[in-house]
Parts: C-alpha cells; structure tokens; sequence
C-alpha cells in the first residue's frame, strides 16, 4: 500500500505511521516526492487500510494493484536516479557504460579503459565470472580479474561493474565493484538476488533470455524487497526463432517498462545482435526508444578476444558512436552523462574534489518560470538537486549571478529559427565580471497543453510566446483555425496561467515539463512546423566559480568580443588573422555599442585549438589591433 502523508505531518506522527507497519510485518520506504511525501508498504500481511488512514498525519492509502509493489511507477511517480560513484543513470541523461567481455590481463584492461575513457564512455565494465554456455570456453580470471579491473577503474576515474554468478562470491565481490551486474541466466536465481540486494549496493539487472517483463520486474523486487533500491534494468534481447543475430532486440520493452516502473532502463546492443556491425545502429535504437544508457563491449583486439570477439567494438569505432548518441540525445530530449576527466597525477585532493563535484547546494538562474525550456536546460547541465532561481527578465537572471544570488546563470543566445538572442549578447557585454563556462542545447519541443478532461472543440484561445504560435501555425491553422492567439511573455508562462483560470476554453503552447509541473495535460505533442527547433543556451558564472563547472567536459569553444576604428579594412583584418592562424571562426554578429552611435560591438565564437599555444597568440594579435578586446569565455559546447 502506499501512505500518502499530509504536508503537516510531524515527525513524531511520522515515525508512529512508520513503527504501527513495521510492527505490523511491512517493509517500510519513505519517498519524498515533488508534491507529497509517502510511505511504501509492502509484505505478505494484510490489514484494513481505514486502520493507518485514521491515523495522525495520513491524508490517504493507496493500494498498489501490481504485483512488483516497490518497482512500481504506482510506488513513485518520478523517476529514481541511481547513484554509482560519481555517475548518476536515469531522469534526462544517456550514461554509456563500456569495457571488455571479459578481462584477460593487465595490459588489455588497462588500453581499453584508456581508450573507452577518452572515448566518453563514464563507467567501465569487465568479466571476471562468465556463465558460458560450453564448459570448455574460458570462464573469466575470478578474483584476480576484479583486481586488475578495480586498478583500471581507478586509474581512469570511472565505476566498475562485473557479472556475479554466485551467492557465495557477494560479499568478495563487494570488495571491489560499485555496481552489481546480474545477468540474464541469473535473472531469476532468488538465493543470489537476495544476497546482493543485502548489500545495498547498485546492480544492473539483465533481462533473462525467455523473460516477461512482468518476470523482469519481479526480478528487481527480489533485490528491492532485500535492501537495495539502486536498481537499474538492462533489456540485452531475448530468445525468438530469428538466427539471423544471437538474439531479437526488444526495443519496445524500453517506453513499455518505463511506464510501469520508476526505475532507469539501459540496453546491451553487443549480446542482443552479437554481430559487431550491428552494435553502433542498435545503440541508436536503444537511445531512440527513451533509455537512460547503454552497455557496449570493446576490445582493443577483437580477433584474439577470449570471448566475445564478433560482437566487441574496435576503439575507433566506439568513439564514433559515442558521437552520434551525443547527437541524438536532444532529439530524445536527454544529454549525455559526463564525468571529469582528471587522471591520478593531475587530480586535486579529495576535498577539493568532492567540492567541485558537487552541484546539490549550488543556485541557478533562469529566466521564465518553472518548466520552461530553460530550467530543462539548467537541469541538464547540472544536477537534478540544483536549486533553481527563476527570474522575470533577462537582466534579473544577470544579476542574480553578478551579485552571488545564483552561481550560475543559464540563458539563451541562440535558436535555429528565431536566431541569435541579442537580449544576451548585450548583458554579457555590460557584465565583464561573467563570463561563459558552457554551453547546452536543448530541442524545442511544442505541445498544445490544457486543462485535464479537455477536447480539442472547446478550445477558444491560445496563449504562448509569440515565437511559439509562430513555430506552431500550420498546426493551429488546421486545427484550431478559429481559435485566438493570444501572446505571452513565455511558454511556460502561458501553462501557469491557464492552470490559474481552470478553463477548458483556453489553451497554451509549451514544452511537456511545464505541463507535468502545473499539473495540466498534453493534448497534441510535437506541434511545431519544423522539427529543427533547437536553443544554445550559455552557461554564465563569476570569475571565482568557473573552473567548478569547466572541470566537468573538454574545453573546445571559445566566444570573444572586439571593436575596432573607424578606417577601411580594420574588420577585415581581424577576421583574416583568425583565418591565418588556422582557427576556424563558427559566428559573427556585431551589435550597436550603447552611448556611441554608429559604432558596434562585434561577437565572435571559435572552435578553441587543440594546441592552447595558438590561441594565446591569436588573442594577442587580436587584442594589439582591435580598440576593444575581450575574451567572454572558454568553455565546452555540449549537444543534448
């Protein structure tokens, strides 16, 4: 059952509600929610439910009718985020996890976390245990291959996962993992779900070769039900008639599991196709279907691989698809899971570390109100914990960071319809104290969004930001002909006012969070004209806090501003020294200086130089001939 508790509850009528169910033989969760606060109750009594809504402190009981009762999307309405080290799997966010069949020896391990490292991958995985189907095959090294992978997990910054096959090899193994791997053969061996679920550690959780997704999900309420709710289900095909690949895919299972259950969803191309040329397209499927990652074996010698040779990726080519699941990621409206890049001789201490690590007590701004397109643009690029400052205008979202309200400021300066967003340019250019430490971009999604229970004839007005019924016209011209459009300062805004008139009459435009978050319903997704609606946002910081954020990805763009005289040619050889020293120049826009009529400030981005030398000339030689001169940021353009 779940205990929906009232928002005055005290703690002490909260530990009555929570000792009366223990008591009573229920295993008992407290879930914090956006809006309510339950208790998950679960075990083999039953008592009359009117007993605990009685009680102080309870607004209702719920039943949960699924047999998965802790897995259950009836259990928790929002999306668990399991935690493995520094990498977070699940909500808007692609984690690709990558490594070896199985370790074979040092050297082995250690090039291809290297190479999976640089590749992008954020979590390393490796045999050490392998189940194989001929007694004959080479079974993994034990122990000894859990050591060398632990060694390269740390050598390269990332999280280690490994297969267990034994109840008797749990607490070992714990030893040296940071996520569990159950595979598909085990999927329904109870004894070794329960021992690892004991831990309280992550576990990735296959699905069994012949599997229902019902038997999946009870899988996960073995390890759930034992102690663990870091649960992460992994769909790696399943066992059909088709030996065209070692197994089928079941990309459906993906959207069909995510509504049932709050718990994140990953694939494994390599043993669903078991083909190495199938891997890097499957993946993309994977991704496409709404999953929060996948699982990809690579091996820096697949001809001599132990196990597992036809279907591990060579580096290069696990590199390439790391590049295109970043493309497609804001398709799906996700972005990829990122991690430092430090290795151990340049690392900081662990203090320092753990500081610029964490996001949770950091402050943002924003300009809109809750659920607009730039709060999803601040949740991607930090985390899920980040407390968000929405402002009215521009200008307050500015200084919100220059006065050190908010620490960082996500706003936006660039869409692929409407153009450049000149409200940022110019405050980035009355602000020398900020400066740009990033970049996220985010596909604009529209949706027509009402009241609950609305059809679509009764609809009498439309509200949205004007760009919004513009990128929506053909939509609302053939179904909603006759229908006002009405103007507003922002989409979201537009939601929260429609919410505040609870009338089925009016309409808005927005993105679906706005909707989740008002509590009204989408009534037609996708409603733009164009589906190439996608907004750079630029991620703003005072000087102190900058490199916080730029430890977290590669620096590769850089944004400079410059004026110069009034006298034939200045410009042009400005741009021609950018053009000789080999830098390749991205945008241009000039903008009117304020108080100094005819004369224009000229914004300018550039693919940073991999060799940091030429750029350090570059802006000197800009700086020697221009009036003005300022470097606005160096910073990593991140796509999704």
């Amino acid at each position: 059952m779940i205990v929906i508790l009232k928002q005055g509850i005290t703690p002490q009528e909260k530990d009555k509600v929570r000792s009366f169910l223990s008591e009573k033989g229920f295993i008992v969760k407290e879930i914090v929610g956006q809006q309510d606060t339950v208790l998950g109750a679960v075990g083999k009594v039953s008592i009359d439910p009117r007993t605990v809504e009685l009680m102080p402190g309870v607004s209702s009981v719920v039943p949960i009718s699924k047999p998965y009762k802790l897995a259950s999307r009836e259990m928790k309405k929002e999306d668990t985020i399991v935690q493995v080290g520094k990498v977070k799997i699940g909500g808007n966010r692609v984690a690709v996890i990558a490594g070896p069949c199985a370790v074979e020896n040092y050297d082995q391990i250690m090039t291809i976390a290297e190479s999976v490292r640089e590749a992008g991958a954020v979590m390393l995985r490796g045999g050490a245990f392998k189940p194989r189907t001929s007694p004959y095959a080479f079974q993994g090294l034990g122990e000894e291959g859990l050591k060398l992978l632990k060694k390269a997990g740390e050598a390269f910054d990332m999280p280690i996962t490994s297969e267990v096959v034994s109840p008797s090899d749990v607490k070992m193994m714990a030893e040296y993992v940071d996520m569990f791997q159950i595979g598909a053969r085990n999927m329904q061996n109870f004894e070794l779900l329960k021992e690892v679920g004991k831990t309280g550690m992550p576990v990735l959780l296959k699905r069994g070769l012949s599997a229902t997704i019902e038997e999946w999900l009870m899988a996960a309420e073995y390890l759930m039900a034992s102690g663990t709710d870091q649960v992460v289900l992994c769909e790696r095909g399943i066992r059909t008639y088709e030996k065209a690949t070692r197994n089928t895919l079941d990309c459906s299972a993906i959207p069909v599991v995510q509504k049932l259950t709050h718990l994140p969803v990953i694939g494994d191309p390599s043993h669903a196709t078991g083909i190495r040329d199938m891997v890097a397209p499957m993946s993309l499927a994977i991704v496409a279907s709404g999953a929060s990652g996948v699982i990809v074996e690579v091996h820096n010698c697949p001809e001599k691989a132990l196990s597992d040779g036809p279907q591990s990726l060579f580096p290069s080519q696990f590199k390439k698809l790391v590049h295109d699941i970043q493309a497609l990621c804001p398709v799906v409206g996700k972005s990829l899971e990122k991690i430092p890049r430090v290795l151990p001789e340049s690392m900081k201490t662990q203090q320092e570390e753990k500081k610029s690590a964490d996001f949770s007590a950091i402050t943002v701004s924003f300009q809109g109100v809750r659920g607009a397109f730039s709060e999803l643009a601040a949740r991607r690029s930090f985390d899920e914990d980040v407390q968000l400052l929405p402002c009215h205008s521009f200008s307050d979202a500015f200084d919100a960071v220059s006065s050190g309200k908010a620490k960082y400021g996500v706003l936006p300066v660039e869409n692929t319809l409407g153009g450049t967003v000149y409200d940022t340019l110019d405050l980035l250019a009355m602000h020398p104290e900020l400066t740009v430490v990033g970049e996220q971009q985010v596909r604009v999604m529209h949706n027509l969004i009402t009241i609950p229970g609305t059809k679509i004839e009764e609809i009498r007005k439309v509200y949205s930001h004007p760009q919004g019924l513009q990128q929506c016209r053909a939509f609302l011209d053939k179904e909603l002909p006759d229908a006002e459009r009405v103007p507003f300062f922002d989409t979201a805004g537009a939601v929260e006012y429609i919410a505040k008139l609870g009338d089925k009459s009016v309409a808005a435009i927005a993105g679906s969070p706005a909707a989740h978050y008002y509590g009204m319903e989408v009534l037609r997704q996708g409603i733009e004209t164009d589906a190439s609606n996608y907004t750079r946002f630029y991620i703003l910081a005072r000087e102190e806090n900058e490199s916080i954020y730029r430890s977290q990805a590669e620096l590769n763009k850089a944004a400079l501003s410059f004026s110069v005289s009034d006298e034939p040619g200045a410009l042009m050889d400005v741009l021609k020294t950018i053009a000789d020293d080999g830098v390749n120049m991205t945008k241009l826009e000039s903008r009117p200086i304020p108080g100094k009529p005819w004369e224009y400030l000229f914004f300018v981005e550039l693919q940073l130089p991999s060799d940091k030398a030429v750029f350090e000339k570059l802006t000197e030689e800009i700086r020697a001939k221009a009036v003005s001169f300022r470097v606005l940021g160096v910073y990593s353009s991140v796509i999704g």
